[in-house]
């Protein structure tokens, strides 16, 4: 991979998936954000470039060396939807689950002293209540229609035709529905000041913050594979069938 400031955080993302992980842990939005260039980017979270390239270049080697990434760009579509309902959506299902009496617990001790917890709260109740919805939409019926139209693809079949016209049609919901879903995480993040447990935090207190930034990170990962390479593939192969 050529690493050069000019190209857009989604496709550094997109040629590197190992640089996802760069990006998490510099804060730089590769998945709702990822249109800025990098050098954009970098300047708008105040990093330097440099030291950010030489950390995109480390983990291209890194990854090169253990070769455990798929490339979901060319492996097939029924696979990646199959490893985002297996890996994403069963892990976002059980967090939501495990988070929400986690939340009750800590709110119940320190909210008096940290009214932010509250806010946190209700704004992942409403994340919560939002991607419960949001995942059986695309289990039931994106998903499914991705997975039969690739398969008619593949015997050089007609697409049975869809229930809502074009596959364009569903896949621009579930982006809008990201991006609330994205604004909710920068909420969070910024009401708890980076998930920076405070001097009087108990150990639930700190478990609940670590765990809401895991839930960040994987969701990210989740809607970086759906918006940037599940979806794109989907409406190009509809197109040209």
């Amino acid at each position: 991979m050529s690493v050069t400031t000019e190209k857009t955080v989604r496709e550094l993302a997109l040629e590197n998936p190992a640089a996802t992980r760069v990006f998490e842990k510099l804060g730089i939005d590769y998945c709702c954000g990822g249109n800025k260039s990098l050098d954009e980017a970098c300047r708008a979270a105040n990093l330097n470039t440099n030291q950010v390239l030489d950390s995109l270049e480390m983990a291209e080697q890194s990854a090169r060396a253990v070769q455990e990434e798929h490339n979901w760009q060319t492996e097939a579509l029924a696979d990646l939807i199959a490893h985002i309902n297996n890996t994403h959506h069963k892990y976002t299902r059980e967090e939501i689950a495990r988070l929400g009496p986690l939340f009750d617990k800590v709110c119940s001790v320190h909210g008096k002293n940290h009214p932010e917890l509250l806010q946190i709260r209700g704004t992942f109740q409403g994340l919560a209540q939002e991607l419960t919805t949001h995942l059986m939409k695309e289990e039931m019926v994106l998903f499914p229609y991705i997975v039969r139209m690739e398969e008619a693809t593949i015997e050089k079949e007609p697409i049975v035709p869809a229930p809502f016209g074009t596959v364009q049609n569903p896949v621009s919901m579930m982006e809008h529905e990201h991006d609330s879903a994205g604004n909710a995480l920068r909420a969070m993040r910024e009401a708890s000041i980076g998930y920076a447990a405070p001097a009087d935090s108990c150990v639930s207190y700190q478990t609940l913050y670590k765990a809401l930034a895991a839930f960040e990170t994987d969701l990210h990962q989740h809607i970086h594979l759906e918006n940037n390479i599940l979806f794109p593939r989907a409406v190009a192969m509809e197109k040209v069938h």
